[in-house]
């Protein structure tokens, strides 16, 4: 990942929407949850939600994919490694054991 991805990818989630949105979705993945679940439980409107919805897609966080009538939006989980492992990449410098709780804490979920 390139620092203007994980800014675009940081910028998304750097909203209370768009960062609740995103963890549900990676919650339910790999199924997924259709958009009007989302807008259901962000308590938005269905048109300010899809520009939340739009935004994280831009950055690559959330694709979508379409079931018969309903749009199912799914995590990146993809772009979200790729977000972390950018985050993390020079972490410690040569220090393993300084990461060790956090991949500790990672491991657990």
């Amino acid at each position: 990942m390139k620092s203007d991805e994980a800014l675009a990818a940081l910028a998304a989630l750097a909203h209370p929407t768009r960062l609740d949105a995103f963890r549900e979705l990676v919650r339910h993945e790999p199924e997924g949850m259709s958009t009007g679940s989302l807008v259901d439980a962000s308590g938005l409107t269905q048109s300010t939600f899809s520009t939340h919805l739009a935004v994280m897609a831009r950055a690559g966080l959330v694709t979508a994919e379409k079931q018969g009538r309903q749009q199912i939006q799914r995590a990146n989980i993809d772009t979200l490694r790729a977000l972390m492992t950018f985050l993390a990449k020079d972490c410690c410098q040569g220090s393993p054991e300084l990461c060790e709780p956090l991949l500790a804490e990672l491991s657990c979920c």
